[in-house]
């Protein structure tokens, strides 16, 4: 197998503000991988949070690659890859390029190769299940009232029901203010706040039934990562559900969360992929703790694998490739508010400026 590596920059449509930093553009690594004339294709982007700047992602997804020659085929690649010895976003980026790759090769999409591996408990239909989708969050980002209201206003306008807000101001009014005014225009839409670690569990314990009031679903991370078990303690007192995202990146973080929060918030960039993400939805079945689907700001060829899972969250947030200015990739939609995994096989998508299908 041969691999291949690109970075391009992706731009967002206008920079994303929130409760720790400002976000305009970030760094996309391709990894392309060849066998036999098919091609297979994975994207890991740049995180500040994550420690992953250009020159990390480049020399890890060009070791990768390297290694991947010790393999005479992606199916043999995908069994036998070590776990846990590259950052997860690297592994998440290598596994997306071989299940795309053996999807082709095999000549069905992704998700009918995870389904083959998936514990899931419910049986699969005759001729299997069909393509995954899921109703999308869309984030409206730390901005003033009226801004965010004329936004809420156009998303469900384009079909959007659910709509994450970010919280995190130095100002609590104003998040709050916010919020009332995006559930004026858009009475409808079910409400998910994302403070991004911003508060004190004092503030949670103050500002969590004012927004009850107001409507909201859940709270995503309302207090700063690092201690699990006052988010769990604070989970215990809460009137909203709480979500854990920083908190929970690793499978054993879940485990210590498990039953304990109300829901986990699962980037395939943080937990080390697809696979990573169904033995996650495993571990809580049953407890209590619901999964959320999440992503990091990148193009439709970063989203993609998870959209190939979509359907077995409660809560999907894979609005990322929405967010920019130009998506260089296309094939999961979303723009009226759902994305939709393809039946063609690998992950069903395409290269925009290439303008066909990269599966010859």
């Amino acid at each position: 197998m041969k691999a291949t590596l690109r970075t391009v920059r992706l731009t967002l449509a206008e920079p994303l503000r929130i409760s720790r930093s400002t976000m305009s553009a970030r760094d996309a690594v391709w990894l392309t991988v060849e066998h036999e004339g098919l091609t297979g294709h994975g994207e890991a982007v740049t995180s500040v949070y994550y420690g992953l700047n250009t020159t990390v992602l480049e020399r890890q997804l060009y070791e990768a690659g390297l290694d991947l020659g010790r393999f005479g085929d992606p199916e043999s690649a995908l069994r036998g890859r070590p776990a846990g010895d590259r950052p997860p976003a690297v592994t998440a980026a290598v596994e997306a390029a071989l299940l795309d790759l053996c999807g082709k090769r095999s000549g069905v999409p992704v998700h009918r190769l995870l389904d083959a591996k998936s514990a899931r408990t419910a049986p699969t239909p005759p001729g299997g299940r069909g393509a995954p989708s899921a109703r999308t969050a869309r984030t409206i980002g730390i901005v003033p009232a009226e801004r965010a209201a004329a936004q809420a206003r156009s998303l469900a306008d384009s079909g959007f029901t659910v709509i994450k807000v970010k919280a995190g101001a130095p100002d609590p009014e104003d998040d709050l203010a916010r919020i009332r005014a995006i559930a004026s225009a858009a009475p409808r839409a079910r409400l998910l706040l994302d403070p991004n670690g911003a508060w004190t569990s004092t503030q949670a314990l103050q500002l969590l039934p004012q927004y009850a009031e107001l409507g909201v679903e859940a709270v995503e991370q309302p207090v700063a990562p690092g201690d699990p078990e006052a988010l769990a303690r604070l989970a215990q007192r809460s009137p909203l559900p709480l979500i854990a995202d920083e908190d929970a990146a690793t499978y054993e973080d879940v485990r210590r969360l498990a039953g304990r929060v109300h829901g986990v918030n699962v980037k395939l960039a943080k937990c080390g992929g697809p696979y990573a993400a169904l033995r996650i939805a495993e571990l809580i079945q049953g407890s209590g703790t619901e999964l959320m689907l999440g992503c990091l700001t990148a193009s439709t060829l970063g989203l993609a694998p998870a959209v190939h899972l979509a359907d077995r969250a409660r809560w999907a947030d894979l609005d990322g490739h929405l967010l920019l200015a130009d998506d260089p990739w296309t094939g999961i939609g979303g723009a009226d508010g759902v994305v939709r995994a393809s039946d063609l096989p690998g992950l069903g998508v395409r290269e925009r400026r290439v303008g066909r299908e990269d599966a010859a």
